[in-house]
């Protein structure tokens, strides 16, 4: 887990998240490949003759970032966002600089508030204000550096109390480490379908990954796990979700509600702690994409509770990551062909 949340893989540079994610899951299959767009594909078969129905889990491997757009004088870089970066929380950040000649560490820097008026001192930091140092000469800096590189931010994942691990990309490689959990919890159970371990690519910027695995896989059921937003001071309690109270199952049109009613009863019968996401249109997640590849895939959402979205120190509680794990596999142990059949009559119980 630890691995996963230290290694870079912004939008468009997942490789190493990839390779990361290939090893994990070698023990497990040896059909495992790269498709064209960067997803990784592993392929776990069920039992019984083919061809088999089969379920796709999709867990984007890609986190947010920054990529240079200008060398200053003197050096400093400026940057823009990939993904949905919030400027106020890049202020004094330690970040890396990957280049063509190796990584260099910085630090986002700004202007000290003595050098600022009184207007502005108590106005949050724009993108276009803030730079990144990294302590080289200018003519070297120009040199090593491009237009073009990406920037992460350096941050060592930490363990907290309670079970609880913080990082700046758990959004989503919680969700990875669910798919890992509930791959090795197949183990002990007897499926029927196969199964297709997806890490999409490119959700931050647009949930293009998902839709262009889903296109060439067309499986006969998709889940999308990601997370969702974890309880804290000043969210609204309605739209978050305690860390350790388990999956949050999304329930709106863009998830086939056999399916929600299905991880519902698996959940009740593992005597598992739930809870419900309503989401009334886009679920902003890969789930959003799937649904509508093709001729259309009956589609289900699993959520993992996390606080602190989007910044460096996002935060989860690791038996939630299980009990998604969990979930998954007992449902993916529950399908058989008459079940799969009954998703294509969408308006009938």
């Amino acid at each position: 887990m630890k691995g996963l949340l230290a290694e870079w893989g912004i939008s468009g540079y997942e490789d190493r998240i990839a390779a990361r994610l290939r090893e994990a899951l070698t023990p497990f299959t040896d059909d495992i490949r790269i498709d064209k767009m960067g997803n990784l594909i592993a392929k776990i078969a069920g039992k019984g003759t083919a061809p088999r129905k089969s379920v796709m889990l999709a867990a984007h491997m890609d986190e947010i970032g920054l990529m240079v757009t200008k060398i200053e004088p003197k050096g400093f870089l400026r940057v823009t966002k990939i993904g949905g970066v919030d400027p106020r929380t890049q202020v004094a950040q330690e970040v890396v600089v990957h280049t063509k000649d190796g990584d260099y560490v910085g630090i986002v820097g700004s202007k000290p508030p003595h050098l600022t008026s009184k207007e502005d001192r108590d106005k949050a930091w724009s993108l276009d204000e803030l730079f990144i140092d990294i302590a080289m000469p200018e003519d070297m800096v120009r040199e090593k550096v491009r237009v073009g590189d990406p920037v992460t931010i350096r941050r060592e994942p930490i363990e907290l109390q309670y079970d609880r691990i913080a990082g700046k990309s758990l959004d989503n490689r919680a969700s990875i480490a669910s798919v890992l959990e509930c791959v090795a919890e197949l183990q002990h159970l007897e499926h029927n379908v196969d199964v297709y371990v997806v890490g999409t690519v490119q959700e931050e910027r647009g949930l293009f990954g998902a839709g262009q695995a889903t296109y060439g896989l067309q499986p006969d059921i998709g889940i999308a796990i990601d997370v969702t937003f974890g309880d804290m001071p000043g969210a609204p309690a309605d739209a978050t979700f305690p860390l350790g109270s388990g999956p949050a199952i999304g329930v709106g049109p863009n998830l086939h509600h056999k399916i929600t009613r299905s991880l519902t009863e698996t959940a009740e019968r593992l005597e598992m702690g739930h809870s419900f996401e309503y989401m009334e249109g886009n679920t902003g997640t890969d789930a959003w994409m799937i649904q509508v590849q093709r001729a259309g895939v009956p589609t289900g959402l699993l959520s993992i509770p996390l606080r602190y979205m989007h910044t460096s120190v996002e935060t989860v509680r690791y038996s939630d990551i299980q009990g998604v794990g969990k979930l998954l596999a007992h449902y993916i142990a529950g399908i058989d062909d008459e079940y799969v059949e009954g998703l294509s009559c969408y308006l009938k119980d």
